[in-house]
């Protein structure tokens, strides 16, 4: 267990950075107020019925269900991972980042019934669909499997190498 509160205490960093930030933007903006920080970004507060760019976020609600019920099964097999490769470090490091942002996100699903969303990148009149801090999270860590991925001489089980 010592081997794993490392990966378990950052991902617990994750879900608490996030929470913080989305409880200070949602007491601070009206919903869809935007305030512009540079030329190309914004804090925005929208909430996001959906999952990733707002896909399903306007079906009829069984959604929420679904999409708690994903990211919990999501946690238990990250959770598994995690214990079952404690040497492989940036193995872990992109887990454990995933495993915080899911929480993050489950948080919000479960206590509100969407995610706070409120980072908005763009350029003209483009707009990135706004994310938060454990959407980011979530990225790096798919990024850092990835680039794990292309990584010699490491196997793991069920992987082809």
């Amino acid at each position: 267990m010592r081997k794993l509160a490392p990966w378990y205490a950052l991902a617990v960093l994750v879900v608490v950075l996030d929470q913080l930030t989305k409880y200070w933007v949602s007491v601070s903006f009206d919903y869809g107020e935007a305030r512009a920080v540079t030329g190309f970004f914004n804090l925005v507060l929208t909430h996001n019925k959906g999952a990733a760019f707002s896909f399903l976020a306007s079906a009829a609600g069984w959604q929420r269900g679904f999409f708690i019920g994903i990211a919990l099964v999501a946690i238990v097999v990250i959770s598994v991972l995690l214990a079952r490769h404690t040497r492989d470090r940036l193995f872990c490091l992109a887990l454990a980042l995933i495993l915080g942002g899911a929480i993050g996100n489950v948080v919000d699903r479960i206590a509100l019934g969407y995610v706070v969303d409120f980072l908005d990148f763009y350029f003209a009149d483009w707009h990135w669909p706004a994310f938060n801090l454990a959407d980011s999270a979530i990225t790096l860590g798919a990024m850092l499997l990835v680039v794990d991925s292309f990584r010699p001489g490491v196997a793991r089980p069920g992987a082809s190498r």
